[in-house]
């Protein structure tokens, strides 16, 4: 019998006992499943732009993006769903000379006739200031400001001048467009109600323009994974960087950078527009989630439900995100919400969608990619599901753990060649064995399926050209999701039978 040692020369001849460690088949560890957060930053801030940091709170993003920027509002939605994500942020520099702040108003046409209390909501937190009757126009303007401009965490500056009040919001760029400014969202039932006489007129965000560069911030990444990454920008450019970014061609899923990851983004519209904006889409590597008309910003909406879908994939990649509670956003009234047809075109034009339970909790529905076509143009749905790629990154990790871990300094012989037992020497067939062994595992352990059918096909064999070189075709089969459970009810009038 042979054993192959690593560190225990052969010619001791001094005693007696010697020991080394082999780990190769003890390790049980998992990849670290970061997530990177994404967003411009504000020249209060500290950090460094183009830099990634690592984060553990609201508050310390705040400090370093600037208190009210995206990135700050998106760390608070995604731990409001996931406390214990090893969490990183991507502050990107701001061009003011390619992109402009988007701005909007608020004008107090008329003065109260009664005291009552002003409910506004800008980009989904409430602002509230209680009015009276002796109050004039520009008073209440001041005093709204003043209120607005008080709260840190909004994404708007407030000025007055006169009757009116001017919101410029505090990142530049387009997706500024999207602050969502609005009266009295809870209504009566939450004891909402502009006070008699006065009246306010909203004009709505515009004229934000341009969205910062991603491609040199995103090569500052090297070679840290991250599972989860949260893009706010859903402007074509920014979208087709993540593209290249996640490529599998010469991005983080090529076959010689393995980091592999996933991007996660909303989009706001019509129904129309969403599957107008969905269809021209195509990426396996991408989400985005459709929202029409939400209080809360789109950048919440995607730091928020990452967050929930993270937890769940973490835990289990194979497991249905459906029905998970998304934290920290308002939903759409109901006049603004889509119908079950709506939704399930939706779903065929690459737009994750969501439902609202009565409470007004929002929940994933149904979370995937946009891919959509093959090469040729053809519908092809391999990809569709984000379990999918998430089970496909945790597989792959675990087999080369395995193979890394079991394999990584043996030798290599042809099948049939007779060797002592323990020495550091493998055959394609004990690799295609210990490939069986461990797809076993993850048939056991719920991350793939049809064992027999995977022994049956796996090949593995000595590459023909390089004779240091083995080559494994691996069938597996990935778990499934139960997400549709169709039921006929055949139901009786008449009892067949009286038998007891």
């Amino acid at each position: 019998m042979t054993v192959s040692f690593a560190r225990v020369p052969d010619n001791l001849r001094v005693g007696l006992f010697f020991v080394e460690f082999d780990n190769s088949m003890a390790n049980n560890a998992t990849a670290t499943q970061r997530t990177l957060l994404i967003g411009g930053m504000l020249t209060s801030g500290s950090a460094t732009a183009g830099i990634p940091e690592r984060v553990s709170s609201p508050d310390t993003v705040g400090e370093l993006a600037g208190k009210g920027s995206i990135l700050h509002a998106m760390m608070t939605a995604y731990q409001k769903n996931d406390t214990a994500a090893e969490v990183w942020i991507l502050p990107l520099a701001e061009d003011p000379d390619s992109m402009t702040a988007a701005t909007g108003s608020i004008k107090v046409t008329s003065a109260p006739t009664a005291t009552g209390v002003i409910s506004l909501y800008i980009a989904g937190e409430r602002i509230q200031l209680t009015v009276v009757a002796t109050d004039t126009v520009a008073s209440i303007a001041t005093a709204l400001a003043a209120a607005i401009n008080a709260k840190s965490i909004l994404p708007v500056t407030a000025s007055a001048a006169t009757d009116t009040i001017t919101l410029t919001a505090k990142n530049l760029g387009l997706v500024g467009n999207g602050i969502d400014i609005r009266l009295n969202y809870l209504g009566l039932p939450g004891d909402e109600r502009t006070p008699a006489g006065l009246e306010l007129t909203i004009t709505a965000m515009h004229d934000g323009a341009g969205a910062p560069d991603l491609t040199g911030a995103l090569a500052n990444l090297q070679d840290r994974t991250f599972d989860f990454i949260v893009n706010p920008y859903d402007d074509t450019s920014s979208l087709d960087a993540m593209k290249e970014f996640l490529s599998d061609i010469s991005g983080r899923w090529a076959w010689d950078k393995q980091l592999y990851g996933h991007s996660f983004g909303t989009t706001a519209g019509t129904y129309a527009q969403l599957g107008t904006k969905g269809e021209v889409r195509n990426n396996q590597h991408e989400t985005l989630m459709g929202v029409n008309k939400s209080p809360s910003p789109t950048w919440l909406w995607s730091a928020g439900y990452t967050g929930a879908a993270a937890v769940s994939l973490r835990n289990d990649p194979g497991r249905p995100v459906q029905s998970l509670a998304i934290l920290g956003v308002l939903a759409p009234a109901l006049q603004d919400r889509f119908e079950l047809t709506e939704r399930n075109n939706l779903l065929y034009s690459g737009i994750s969608t969501f439902t609202v339970d009565d409470d007004g909790t929002v929940r994933i529905e149904n979370l995937i990619t946009t891919y959509q076509k093959n090469a040729y143009g053809d519908a092809d749905d391999s990809y569709l599901e984000v379990e999918t790629l998430f089970s496909l990154m945790f597989v792959t990790r675990y087999l080369r753990t395995a193979v890394t871990s079991k394999f990584g300094r043996m030798k290599l012989a042809a099948d049939g060649t007779r060797f002592a037992p323990g020495a550091a020497i493998v055959t394609p067939n004990i690799i295609k064995a210990d490939q069986i062994a461990e797809y076993g595992k993850l048939v056991w352990n719920g991350y793939a399926q049809d064992k027999e059918a995977f022994a049956k096909n796996i090949i593995v064999e000595q590459n023909a050209k390089n004779p240091n070189r083995v080559d494994v075709l691996w069938p597996g089969t990935l778990i499934n999701q139960l997400r549709v459970f169709a039921l006929l009810n055949q139901f009786r009038t008449r009892a067949e039978s009286t038998g007891a």
